[in-house]
Order: structure tokens, then C-alpha cells, then sequence
């Protein structure tokens, strides 16, 4: 057997520092080897014989391999091809040439411009800019809140999309799906390929998204600009524009809640090169909390991660608290809010005493909050129920 070969799928060797990516763009399995593991599975996978890789190692690296443990792991990630199995032909990446359109040169000029357009019209007139009480554009409760949930569909779909486009622009297969988060439906962007090709062209996908919804609430703002009425009143279209543009900016500051591994996120991690930069920096920050309350028993081993993980955790920490800051931010300034308006109109319409529209609009708004929370828990026990292992370079935007 060890005077044998071995057929692999085909694989995609990235070097990050002393570290080798590698992996299957196919099935989205990776694994971090350090140099010269990859370098072995390298002469494999140009069909060395078993036995003569060994020695090859061994000569090159002063020290035996145990060449049949390694293969089985190689087998444990998927990267050995069963027997009479072929490799598929790679698949042809479709609307490439559209992502490479949508962000030309071009393309990102009139981007500009429309962003720019957007601060020179705000810098006049700062009723433009997002507020929270932009989000009641009409009185009826009901119809703010179904014009909000509608609404955001085709500006979260933006913004996967974007990610999607990004990614086959170099010629990745990205998948674009919908699932849930809490009560809303989301769409997902799937970049497991993301890993097989060099950190600094990752950037674009990973930010893609987050670009698209600049833009976009560029164009909500011009929008409400270009229909406000001689008076200076902002017109139905403006004001629906004005509420969708709030929305749009509660999007990008959750993106810095870097605790929920949002765009930001990645973006960081491969900007760290860093591979479980959540796990290690929340352990991190964990274990520094217990030696602080004299709690050492409770403190995890970090060595089970390398030096260079263990020093970007350190450094990435402090992001995590400010993740939890912005969150409370958010919560302060925008939430609040607009829960305290929604709270005193439903007691105003209700107070009244009279079953008229407004009272009738109370009541089909706490009904239909109710009918999303009893949603949230259904979705969440199913979403339990069909858990499934965490994905690399996957985004939800909601």
C-alpha cells in the first residue's frame, strides 16, 4: 500500500504567513497545515508514492512522518478521492460577467457620485438625514409596520446579492439562499470558496455588502430630496424613502457588533489571518476576567491554539466589548425610541374610548407583534432542530 498513490479531489493551496489554506472549493472543507504538511500533501497530490513522500519529508525536515495517520486525516477533511470516484469537471460560474460589471471602475464611479450627491444634499438640509421617528411615515401603526417588513426584502436581497456578485466576479460558485434570524426572514450569501483564493481579494466580497447598502441609502435620501413637496414637506414616496433609509443605517451599525461574526468580522479575521478569531478572543477575554475574580480553575488552556491566534485574540478582544457597546448604542438612540413613540400611540388610540379606526389600528398592530413573536419561538425550536455545523464566509443581512 505505502508504494501506492493516492487520488485527491482537487485542492487549492493558499499561503497565509507560515500557514498553508487548503482545501475543496466544491464542498466548502478546509484546513490550516502548516508549511511543510502542506508541502507533503503537495508531492501526493502530484502522485508521489506514499513511501517516497515519507522519505522526502524526512530528509527535507530531519524528522519522520507518520504518513498513514496523515492520510486518514486528509480522508477525515474529504480531500481523498473514494475509490473509482472521478473529480467533477468544474462548473461553469454563471453571471460572472455581470459581477465583474457591477463593480468595474465604472461602476464604482457613479457609485461616488451618488453618495457624494447624497452629502452635499444632506449637508443643506439635515431633515434628510435618518432619524428614528422617520420610521413612523403614516399614522396607522399597521401600515408602518407592514410598509418596514416589506419593504426591507428587496434592500436585504441588495445587499446579499452584492456579496454573491462579488465573489463570482472571481469565478467562486457563492449560493444565495433565505433563511431566518429571530422573527425576520433573511437572506444568505454561501462564500465557502472565499477561503481558496489569496486574503486580499477577499476584501471585496466580505465588504460588498455593506458598500450596496451606502449606496442604497444614498439613493432613499435623493429620493425624498427630489419628491418633497414647494412647501418643503416630504411627499409619501419620501417619506416611506426616509423610513427605509433608517432601516439602512441600523444595518451598517450592526455590522460592528463584531460579537455576532457579521462582515466586519471576517473582514477582520482575514485582515488577522486568523482562522478562529472569535473562539480564541472571547476565550481570551474570558479567562482574563476569571484570573481577575480569582477564579483560576475556570480559566480555559489557551495553548491549544497557536501564538499567533493567542496574540490576535488579545488584540481583537477589546473589539468585542466594543461590539456590545454599539449594541447598547443602538439600543439607547434608536430602539428606545422608537419603542417609546409605538408605546404612546397604542396607549393614546386605545385610551380613547371609542371603537373607531384608530382603536381598530391598536389592535391589528399588537396583534400582529404578537403573531411575530409567537413566530420567533416556532422558528427558533425549528432552527434547533435542524442545526448544522457553522459555515465559513457565510452573511445574513435582516
Amino acid at each position: 500500500m505505502r508504494d501506492t498513490t493516492v487520488a485527491f479531489h482537487e485542492l487549492s493551496f493558499v499561503p497565509e504567513g507560515d500557514e498553508v489554506v487548503v482545501g475543496r472549493k466544491d464542498t466548502g472543507s478546509y484546513a490550516v497545515l502548516p508549511s511543510d504538511g502542506a508541502a507533503l500533501l503537495g508531492r501526493l497530490t502530484d502522485g508521489e508514492p506514499l513511501d517516497e513522500a515519507a522519505r522526502w519529508y524526512e530528509s527535507t525536515f530531519g524528522e519522520p512522518v507518520d504518513i498513514d495517520d496523515f492520510l486518514e486525516t486528509l480522508r477525515d477533511l474529504g480531500f481523498v478521492r473514494a475509490g473509482g470516484t472521478e473529480t467533477p469537471p468544474p462548473q461553469r460560474v454563471r453571471l460572472r460577467r455581470l459581477g465583474r460589471l457591477v463593480f468595474s471602475p465604472a461602476a464604482w464611479l457613479c457609485y461616488a457620485a451618488i453618495v457624494v450627491a447624497w452629502v452635499v444634499a444632506t449637508a443643506g438640509h439635515h431633515e434628510l438625514l435618518p432619524n428614528p421617528h422617520q420610521i413612523f411615515f403614516t399614522s396607522s401603526l399597521v401600515l408602518v409596520q407592514l410598509g418596514i417588513t416589506v419593504g426591507q426584502v428587496p434592500l436585504i436581497f441588495l445587499h446579499e446579492a452584492s456579496h454573491m456578485l462579488a465573489a463570482r466576479r472571481l469565478g467562486l460558485a457563492s449560493r444565495l439562499g433565505m433563511s431566518n434570524r429571530f422573527t425576520y426572514v433573511v437572506f444568505e450569501t454561501r462564500m465557502n470558496g472565499l477561503l481558496s483564493v489569496p486574503g486580499g481579494k477577499r476584501y471585496l466580497p466580505l465588504l460588498s455588502g455593506m458598500a450596496t447598502d451606502v449606496v442604497v441609502l444614498s439613493l432613499l435620501g435623493l429620493l425624498a430630496a427630489a419628491t418633497r413637496h414647494a412647501d418643503g414637506t416630504f411627499s409619501l414616496a419620501g417619506r416611506v424613502a426616509l423610513a427605509l433609509a433608517f432601516t439602512v443605517v441600523m444595518r451598517l451599525g450592526w455590522q460592528f457588533q463584531f460579537y455576532l461574526r457579521t462582515d466586519l468580522y471576517y473582514v477582520l479575521a482575514t485582515a488577522l489571518r486568523s482562522h478562529d478569531l472569535h473562539e480564541v478572543s472571547t476565550t481570551v477575554l474570558r479567562n482574563r476576567i476569571w484570573r481577575l475574580l480569582g477564579r483560576p480553575e475556570r480559566m480555559v488552556d489557551e495553548r491549544q491554539w497557536s501564538e499567533r491566534d493567542r496574540r490576535m485574540g488579545r488584540w481583537y478582544g477589546p473589539l468585542v466589548v466594543l461590539g456590545i457597546a454599539v449594541m447598547l448604542a443602538l439600543t439607547i438612540l434608536a430602539t428606545v425610541p422608537v419603542v417609546w413613540y409605538y408605546a404612546g400611540t397604542i396607549a393614546r388610540h386605545l385610551g380613547t374610548g371609542r371603537f373607531d379606526l384608530e382603536f381598530a389600528d391598536a389592535v391589528f398592530s399588537l396583534v400582529f407583534n404578537a403573531g411575530w413573536v409567537f413566530l420567533a419561538v416556532y422558528l427558533a425550536k425549528r432552527k434547533r432542530r435542524e442545526a448544522a455545523p457553522n459555515r465559513p464566509y457565510q452573511t445574513a443581512a435582516e
